[in-house]
């Protein structure tokens, strides 16, 4: 299941378990990841796009190691809401991800990677280690805006009774 509804990818998660983050470019994919409580995100690595098997086998590899039960891809919209070439490559390296069988949410990405530039630019980050560290932390930024939806989606439980 592939959807851009906050509501629709909670009701196909299970109650808890972790969730892996992806920022999908053309030369490389950010990975992050975040605890089965969906409280953190955090980055976890970077791949370098070959062939889509290749990428895919390495995706699957760390789903696997990290017992994901959901993917949070983060989709770049043009800056005014609609579709661009690049939108469309993600939705369909999203669409060759339904063979993991877990539930994928589209999350608008629009500004993950400015943030995270102008927060390594504040932090005085060299060029080099800006280039090494954006796409995992662009992952995690995504993961983190998905992570804190799924919050006020969720209803607390009535422990009161």
């Amino acid at each position: 299941m592939i959807t851009s509804a906050i509501a629709e990818f909670s009701y196909a998660l299970p109650q808890g378990g972790r969730l892996a983050g992806l920022d999908v470019g053309t030369r490389t994919i950010g990975v992050a990841l975040c605890d089965a409580g969906w409280s953190i995100a955090s980055p976890a690595e970077t791949i370098e796009r070959r062939k889509f098997a290749v990428d895919r086998a390495m995706l699957a590899a760390i789903l696997t190691a990290q017992s994901v039960r959901g993917l949070v891809i983060g989709l770049p919209l043009n800056l005014d809401g609609s579709d661009s070439p690049r939108t469309q490559s993600v939705r369909a390296f999203a669409r060759n991800l339904i063979g993991f069988d877990l539930p994928i949410l589209l999350w608008d990405e629009r500004w993950s990677t400015a943030a995270v530039q102008r927060t390594l630019l504040d932090a005085d980050a060299s060029r080099a280690r800006r280039a090494e560290l954006v796409d995992k932390l662009a992952a995690a930024y995504i993961l983190q805006g998905a992570i804190d939806a799924l919050a006020m989606a969720r209803p607390l439980d009535d422990t009161s009774a």
